[in-house]
């Protein structure tokens, strides 16, 4: 890989990683700014800001977009614009070059019926189902024509990025995320109580489905020597088929509504795949970690506290964690809360807590004197580490 000097030391971290077994220190996501663009760091001059990547600092003028739609749907601009931030940053640690072709968080949605609206700095789905009288059952519809651009965009982005890069599978979300994507949320909380074997129903034509669409981005996407693969915003890397799984619709449902319309369908769907992260999103989403935490075939427990809310290593996250590691998970943790100190400092306390074999940090962008900071703390101070936490007999 062009942009990643130690893939393969990085690729067997990963595999361990997945089996619970990691050696040395965590796994840990640093991606450091090259000298040259650090002037424009420190004075902000971003000329623009990738959600899934970071910011483009002094981007040359060729590689700016006019609109949304140029962004998200030129595949010489979005490949342009990506080799140019793999050349002002290194990734170091177990980061990796990883590209996203996204059409936003549930792109399933619009693969059965949705229009998208492109922002900026986001992506909406038009919800398109009014009512269920008279709808058909969701099936697979190679010929839609948002599935059809996005195949196209991501071969493109594919043959573009040779061997430099991944290309990510997109977030295409599945279960009650996608029925609330074409429904609305709250024409789907009436749904529930109202019509829930419908909605039974569709959560599992959804899931019938999921794989029609993912393995067909697979095949564009994998590495061809080991079958790798890597899965957007979230920077992982496995060997076969990875994906981060979610019901963010949790929050507006109880844990006996969950069990009913989600977690038989989670059971399948991370049964077919090689590795899997779940996504835990916000404070009311941690009722469900028990029946999450059931489904065998997740190997890691992602958690966020929402948009705009403090990072994973305060510790009041650590009864979540103390579940995750206790029913045999790994855990992700995003570190972001504070200055470059306070980073240290709390991923410091979760190492000593939870130990080396289990762990990967997500850290923000940072100089490169930080991240050789960071970088040399770890080895010296996070190497082989047991963890003081105990599970209980």
């Amino acid at each position: 890989m062009r942009y990643k000097e130690n893939w393969e030391e990085t690729k067997e971290k990963w595999r361990r990683y997945w089996k619970h077994e990691n050696t040395g220190r965590p796994l840990m996501c640093v991606i450091a700014r090259k000298p040259e663009i650090e002037e424009a760091a420190q004075t902000m001059e971003a000329a623009d800001v990738c959600r899934s990547e970071g910011r483009y600092y002094r981007l040359p003028e060729e590689l700016n977009c006019k609109n949304p739609e140029e962004k998200y749907l030129n595949a010489e601009k979005i490949v342009g614009r990506y080799r140019y931030f793999c050349e002002t940053h290194e990734f170091l640690g177990e980061s990796f070059p990883n590209m996203n072709v996204d059409f936003g968080p549930g792109s399933l949605a619009a693969y059965l019926g949705a229009d998208i609206v492109f922002n900026d700095d986001t992506i909406w789905f038009e919800p398109c189902i009014d009512d269920w009288d008279g709808q058909p059952p969701f099936a697979f519809r190679e010929d839609n024509p948002w599935f059809k651009r996005h195949m196209e965009l991501t071969k493109e982005c594919v043959a573009l990025a040779g061997d430099d890069f991944y290309v990510c599978i997109p977030d295409l979300m599945e279960n009650l995320d996608v029925i609330a994507a074409l429904r609305g949320p709250m024409p789907m909380i009436y749904d529930l109580i109202e019509e829930p074997e419908e909605i039974e129903a569709r959560v599992k034509q959804i899931g019938d489905l999921y794989f029609e669409y993912y393995d067909r981005f697979y095949e564009l996407v994998k590495n061809q020597k080991d079958q790798g693969s890597a899965y957007m915003v979230f920077q992982i890397w496995g060997e076969g088929k990875t994906a981060k799984l979610q019901c963010d619709f949790g929050a507006m449902i109880s844990p006996d509504h969950f069990r009913k319309f989600v977690l038989d369908s989670l059971k399948e769907q991370a049964s077919k795949l090689d590795q899997a992260v779940y996504h835990l999103d916000g404070p009311d989403n941690i009722k469900h970690l028990d029946a999450i935490l059931e489904v065998e075939g997740i190997d890691a427990i992602q958690w966020t506290s929402g948009d705009a809310g403090p990072d994973g290593t305060l510790e009041k996250w650590d009864e979540i964690y103390d579940k995750a590691i206790a029913a045999g998970k790994s855990i992700w943790v995003k570190v972001y809360s504070g200055e470059f100190e306070d980073w240290l400092t709390n991923a410091d306390r979760l190492v000593k807590r939870y130990g080396s074999h289990s762990l990967f940090l997500h850290f923000p962008e940072m100089s490169k004197e930080q991240a050789d900071c960071l970088l040399d703390y770890a080895e010296k101070n996070w190497r082989d580490i047991e963890g003081t936490f105990k599970i209980k007999e």
